[in-house]
């Protein structure tokens, strides 16, 4: 092992000082021997201390909970990563189901406007019905009234017949006349079949 002097270590750690020193280096009225004293013997009190090792367990400590933070933080951003997919697929979900609610929608409402529309065309029908059963009928009511007139025509036709004494062959064309007459008139009145 090779044994170095003090002031070989001190020229080697400490070039400068030993360089700007105006007189002997190694003497107390020195400031730069002094100082470097000084320092050397803060250093050694702080290896005595233990300070580097507790500086580096303080380190370590400090870099344990950065690691530990970066973990959680690595945790928390997988599960709102999970979260976010998650909440996608429920998001896609609701878009389908509201996809389909609508296409629903627009079924129902397609199928509300047709029966709609057969209820309507049946409510025509029924009224076109209603208003031919109600022409119909005028037209047997008219009918009967002409038929009336007719018959009421025959019976004045036939009063005439008897009063003027009208023989009887001739009160039985004037009668058929009449009925062909209101025949004719009847047939044209009636509706066709």
């Amino acid at each position: 092992m090779v044994r170095f002097s003090v002031p070989f270590l001190f020229a080697v750690l400490f070039p400068q000082s030993v360089a700007a020193a105006s007189g002997p280096f190694f003497s107390l009225n020195n400031t730069d021997f002094v100082v470097s004293i000084s320092f050397l013997l803060f250093v050694a009190l702080l290896v005595w201390l233990r300070v580097p090792g507790r500086v580096a367990g303080l380190l370590d400590r400090r870099a344990d909970g950065i690691r530990k933070d970066l973990d959680e933080a690595r945790e928390l951003r997988e599960e709102a990563k999970a979260l976010l997919d998650a909440s996608e697929k429920k998001r896609k979900e609701v878009d389908e189901q509201t996809e389909t609610i609508i296409r629903r929608a627009h079924e129902e409402a397609e199928a509300a406007a047709e029966q709609a529309r057969t209820d309507l065309h049946a409510a025509v029908a029924r009224r076109i019905q209603a208003a031919e059963d109600r022409i119909a009928s005028a037209e047997a009511d008219a009918i009967r009234e002409v038929q009336d007139a007719a018959a009421n025509v025959a019976v004045a036709v036939a009063a005439d017949v008897i009063s003027r004494g009208m023989s009887d062959e001739d009160a039985d064309d004037l009668i058929e006349e009449a009925i062909e007459n209101a025949g004719k008139r009847l047939g044209a009145g009636a509706p066709a079949a």
